[in-house]
């Protein structure tokens, strides 16, 4: 006679598993680790500042801007 077998439960095991393997790719995907998030958020600041220490502003003697 072969095994009785919850339905629901299985179903449940089944979409259990596969969110596991989801957030086991998501890991791999979307982690970084701490060193690297700050390598990223040192080269945003860098960019920043390069940026602001390119733009012309009212203040400058050479634009036309303040006028």
């Amino acid at each position: 006679m072969p095994e009785i077998v919850n339905l629901n439960r299985v179903r449940k095991q089944k979409a259990r598993a596969g969110r596991k393997a989801e957030a086991a790719a998501n890991r791999v995907r979307f982690g970084r680790t701490k060193a690297e998030r700050a390598a990223a958020r040192a080269a945003e600041d860098k960019a920043g500042r390069d940026l602001a220490g390119h733009r012309l502003g009212a203040d400058d003697p050479d634009t036309d801007r303040g006028r």
